[in-house]
Order: structure tokens, then sequence, then C-alpha cells
């Protein structure tokens, strides 16, 4: 057999890479930055506090020895998405991996939430979702190469109730996921999605330990536990890699076993 038939972990292989990561100061993003760093990927950290973004990009400059940068957003907001996208052109000369994992979510029953707490998830989860993917792809066309991954949810493909702005949210990403996929396949920019299940992140520790949490949220798991922010960053690397060229609109759980109840 040749090489090319079988290149082995070389696929895997990010140095010279440029990726934005939006939301990637804390949580799910700063653990995929941390991931994406270590396969030799620059990074450029998105979010709202700017010293919290300069903080994280110092760390994992210094701990994996590539060029982190951070970039203070609104991710809502079309100027400053596209400004985004500029200055990693800038910094980085080149754009290929985009992940979009900023978001939100507001917690409550329907009638107890007001529309104001609705259009608030959706407009950061799904309109900031849009908005940076329509900033960087002209970029990625430059290129004729990239990789744009959504951080979608199991609850884009569940029920949970209590929950209706983020599961609108998190469905609507799986379905920008796929229409986009195939808007951008033929400039070889494959657009997938991840669906993370319980990852004990920031927006998780508020009720990690309530009735409802130990039996709808980690109960409902095959391993019986919350995730750890390090088990999303093979998912990552994966995607954003050579070795996923042949994904093109996947939806890939990373869930403990939640759904495959």
């Amino acid at each position: 057999m040749s090489k090319e038939t079988l290149p082995g972990i070389k696929q895997f292989d990010l140095s010279g890479k440029a990726a934005i990561i939006t939301g990637g100061s804390k949580g799910l993003g700063l653990a995929m930055a941390a991931g994406l760093a270590s396969a030799g990927a620059n990074v450029m950290l998105v979010n709202r506090n700017a010293e919290e973004g300069a903080s994280a990009a110092r760390e994992l400059s210094e701990e994996y020895g590539t060029k982190i940068i951070s970039f203070s957003a609104d991710i809502t907001d079309l100027a400053q998405t596209e400004a985004m996208a500029k200055e990693a052109m800038s910094v980085f000369g080149r754009i290929d991996i985009l992940i979009n994992s900023a978001g939100i979510n507001i917690r409550g029953a329907i009638d107890e939430l007001t529309p104001d707490d609705f259009k608030k998830v959706m407009d950061v989860n799904v309109n900031g979702t849009w908005l940076c993917s329509r900033a960087v792809i002209p970029y990625m066309k430059q290129n004729n190469r990239g990789s744009i991954i959504n951080m979608a949810s199991t609850l884009g493909l569940v029920g949970l109730a209590n929950r209706t702005p983020y599961t609108a949210s998190k469905g609507a990403v799986v379905q920008m996921t796929r229409a986009l996929a195939l808007e951008m396949a033929p400039f070889n920019i494959n657009v997938n999605a991840i669906c993370p299940g319980p990852f004990l992140t920031e927006m998780n520790i508020p009720i990690a330990h309530t009735e409802e949490a130990i039996k709808f949220v980690v109960g409902a798991t095959a391993v019986g536990r919350w995730g750890q922010l390090r088990e999303i960053q093979g998912a990552a690397i994966f995607l954003a890699s050579d070795a996923a060229t042949y994904m093109v609109g996947s939806i890939l759980t990373v869930d403990g076993g939640w759904t495959a109840r």
C-alpha cells in the first residue's frame, strides 16, 4: 500500500493552520482551543470579555507554543463578526477552521419566560453562528478549503422540559449545519456539527447537583456522569483535520451515551 493510502496520524496534524473559536475563553470553547493548539494550530479566541480572553490566550500560548490571540466581539453584530474575520486574516494570513462555540441557555417553563428571553438565546446561538460563518466563508473560498464546526447539542436532537429557547436554537443549528454543508461542499469547505451531551461547564455548574440534573441529565447517560471538558477535544481535532475531509453535514454526538438509549 502507498503512503497516501495509509497516511496515519499525520492527518490530525494542524500545524500552520489558523482557527477561530467563538466562546473560546472558557468552557468547551477553551477546551477545544487547547485541543487544536496541542495539534499545532494557531488560534483566535473570540469572546465578549477582553480581559478574560487575553488571559486565556496567554496561558494557551505558554502551554502549547503556538500563536494564540484574543478578539473581543459581540457575535450577534454583523460589523463585529466581519472585523473578527479581517483581524484573523491580518494576523494569520488565512482562516482554516471556525468553531462556533459561543452560546447561552435560559431555562424555565414557557409561561415563566419572556419573549426577550427566547430572542436572546436565538440571537446568540443561531444568529451568531450564521453571522460568524458568513464572515469567514469568503476567506475559506479564496483558499478553496476550510472546516466549520458548529456546536449544537443533544438537545437539538431530543427534547427536555423547560428548555424551549435552547432546544429550539440548537435544533436550528443542526439544520443550518446540514444546509450550509450542501452549499459549501463545492468549495471544499466542510461544515459539520458536534452535539455535546451534559458537560460540566460554567453554564451547567449551577444545576449540577439538583434533583432534575441528577435524574434527567446525568442519570440519562450510559456512563452515569457529567462529561469532562477534555473529552470534547478529540471530536474537535478530528473535524478540524484532514482526517474529516469526507465528513459533510455530519452531526457528531459526544454525550456519554445519552442519545443511544
